[in-house]
C-alpha cells in the first residue's frame, strides 16, 4: 500500500474517521493496528520481525537504565546495536558484501564460495532501525527516561506515516505526543490537506511524468549520448526531489490532519548556495541522525586519540572532521542501497564537503575583497547554480544500474564531440531533448517543474499556506481545485512507488 494510491485513501479515510470517533485512552490501539496492517500490506511475515526488533529495544532500554555501573549499561548499548545493525545487514548488505568478497578473491584466482540468501528487503527497515538507535542512545547517554508503555513505544517504532521511508523522528519529539489528546481541529485538518495534495502533486505530477524521460535513458545509457544524458540526469535530480519530498509533505499532512507534528525534511535543498548547506536543507532528519550519532562521536574519538596539534602539516581537529566527514559520508551512501553506485556517490559527496571545509577562509575573505554590493545577487546565483551543478552531476552515480554505466554516462555528459554531432543533425530536439517522446509530454513535465519552483521561490519570502490563507476564499480554493484537476488529469496513472520506499 502505498500513499498515492485509491487503497490508502480510503484506508486514510477510515482511520481518520474512527481516530476522531472513539475516546483518546483507545486512539493508541487504533493507529498501532492501523500501522501493523499498513506494514503487512507489503509481506505480512515481516511484521514478525518488526514486533520482534520494538520489543528487544522496549526491555534493553529500561534494563540499561536501571544499570547499577557503566560498564553494564554500555553492554546493553552494544548488545541493542548489534541486534539493530545484525539485523539490518543480514537483509539489506549480507548477498551485496559476500558478493563482493567472492569478486575480490576471484581477482587472485581464489574460489571462495560464501552462501547467499535470497531475502526481500522489508520495507522500511532502514527508518524504523535508525528510529530505535536514536531512542537507545538517548536512553544511553540520560537524554530520556525509557517508554513504558509497550504500546505506545510500539507506535512510535511502526507509525505508519512515516513507517516506509521518514522522516526519522527521535524519540522526545514523537512519542510525548501519543500521550496528548488532539482535537478535531479545522483549520488545522485544512493545512494537512493542503499538504497531502502538494505532495501527491509533487509525485504523480513531477516525480512519475520525468521518471518516464530518466527510466528510458538510464536503463539503456549506451543507446545516448552527450544532451541526451545531461537532460535525463538533469530530470533525475528533479524526480528524486519531487519524489521524495513529496513522500515527506503526505506524510506531514496526514500526521497534521490527526495533531501530530513530524519532523520535516526538505528546506528547498536546491537553492543551497554551497555543499554544506545542501545536506543541512535535503533529508533533514537523516542528516541530523548522521551528525549526532556518527559523525560527531567519530570526530570526537579521533581528536581524542591525535595528541599531537599537528599531523603531516594539518591541524588535529581538521583530522577529525575529515575522518568523520568521510566515514559518515561513505556509510551514508551505503545505507542508501547496497551497492558500490551507493558508496562512490556517498564519498563524493564526502569529498565535496571536505574541499569545502579547507576552502572556506580562503572563499570568505576572496568574497569579501572582490564581491562588491551590487555583485552580490549575481554571485549568489552563481553559488546557487555551481552547488545544484555539482549535486546534480553526483546523482548519476545514484540513479546509474551499475558503476560502468555510471562512468559512461559521466564521460559523454562532458564529451564535447557528442555536443557538436547533436547539433549537426536536423531532429536533434526530437531525438535527443525529447528522446521520442511527444512534445506534449515534455511540455507538461517542464510547466510542472517551472511552477514547483515557482512555488518555491515564493516560499524563500514567506510560506507558502501562510500567503494564501490571507487571500480570498474564491481564489485559494480555485487554486485547490487547480492542483487536484491537474493531478486527476496530468498525474501518471501508474502507482509508482516512491524511490526512497526502497532504501
Amino acid at each position: 500500500m502505498i500513499f498515492n494510491s485509491y487503497v490508502f485513501i480510503l484506508f486514510f479515510l477510515v482511520v481518520v474517521s474512527l481516530y476522531f470517533s472513539i475516546p483518546h485512552r483507545y486512539r493508541w490501539i487504533l493507529l498501532l493496528g492501523a500501522s501493523y496492517y499498513f506494514y503487512m500490506c507489503w509481506k505480512p511475515e515481516y511484521v514478525i520481525i518488526l514486533a520482534g526488533a520494538t520489543l528487544v529495544d522496549y526491555w534493553i532500554a529500561p534494563a540499561m537504565a536501571k544499570a547499577s555501573t557503566p560498564k553494564v549499561r554500555k553492554r546493553f548499548l552494544i548488545l541493542s546495536l548489534l541486534l539493530n545493525v545484525g539485523v539490518l545487514f543480514l537483509f539489506k548488505y549480507f548477498n551485496f558484501f559476500s558478493e563482493s568478497l567472492e569478486a575480490l578473491f576471484s581477482r587472485f584466482n581464489m574460489m571462495v564460495n560464501i552462501p547467499s540468501f535470497r531475502l526481500l528487503l522489508p520495507v522500511g527497515i532502514s527508518y524504523y532501525t535508525f528510529k530505535k538507535i536514536s531512542y537507545i542512545v538517548d536512553v544511553y547517554r540520560g537524554h530520556r527516561e525509557p517508554e513504558t508503555h509497550l504500546g505506545k513505544f510500539a507506535l512510535y517504532v511502526s507509525f505508519f506515516p512515516e513507517l516506509a521511508a521518514g522522516p526519522i523522528d527521535r524519540a522526545r519529539d514523537l512519542l510525548p505526543q501519543f500521550h496528548q489528546h488532539h482535537r478535531l481541529e479545522y483549520e488545522r485538518v485544512i493545512d494537512g490537506l493542503k499538504l497531502i495534495v502538494w505532495g501527491m502533486f509533487k509525485k504523480v505530477v513531477v516525480a512519475d511524468r520525468l521518471a518516464i524521460f530518466v527510466d528510458q535513458v538510464y536503463n539503456r545509457p549506451a543507446d545516448y549520448q552527450g544532451i541526451s544524458l545531461a537532460v535525463a540526469t538533469l530530470f533525475f535530480s528533479i524526480q528524486i526531489y519531487a519524489d521524495f519530498s513529496g513522500y515527506t509533505d503526505m506524510a506531514l499532512g496526514i500526521g497534521q490532519v490527526m495533531g501530530f507534528r513530524l519532523a520535516d525534511n526538505f528546506n528547498r535543498p536546491y537553492f543551497a548556495k554551497s555543499i554544506t548547506e545542501f545536506w543541512r536543507r535535503w533529508h533533514i532528519s537523516f542528516t541530523t541522525w548522521l551528525r549526532d550519532y556518527l559523525f560527531l562521536p567519530i570526530a570526537y574519538a579521533v581528536s581524542r586519540k591525535i595528541k599531537t596539534p599537528t599531523m603531516l602539516f594539518i591541524k588535529g581537529e581538521s583530522w577529525a572532521y575529515v575522518t568523520g566527514t568521510m566515514v559518515t559520508m561513505l556509510l551514508c551512501g551505503l545505507w542508501h542501497g547496497a551497492g558500490w553506485t551507493f558508496v562512490v556517490w556517498g564519498g563524493l559527496h564526502g569529498i565535496y564537503l571536505v574541499i569545502s571545509f579547507a576552502t572556506r577562509k580562503t572563499r570568505k575573505k576572496l568574497r569579501k575583497k572582490f564581491i562588491k554590493p551590487f555583485l552580490k545577487k549575481p554571485y549568489r546565483f552563481l553559488r546557487v547554480l555551481f552547488t545544484f551543478s555539482a549535486v546534480s552531476f553526483l546523482w548519476v552515480f545514484f540513479r546509474a544500474n551499475s558503476l560502468a554505466d555510471a562512468a559512461y554516462i559521466a564521460s559523454r555528459i562532458f564529451n564535447p564531440q557528442d555536443w557538436a554531432a547533436f547539433a549537426m543533425e536536423k531532429e536533434w530536439i526530437k531525438t535527443t531533448i525529447l528522446m521520442g517522446h511527444s512534445k506534449q509530454e515534455f511540455l507538461i513535465a517542464v510547466l510542472a517543474i517551472v511552477f514547483m519552483l515557482l512555488v518555491h521561490a515564493i516560499q524563500h519570502h514567506e510560506g507558502i499556506r501562510q500567503m494564501f490563507s490571507q487571500k480570498p476564499l474564491i481564489l485559494r480554493w480555485a487554486l485547490y481545485i487547480l492542483l487536484v484537476l491537474a493531478i486527476m488529469n496530468l498525474g501518471q496513472v501508474k502507482e509508482i512507488p516512491f524511490i526512497y520506499a526502497e532504501f
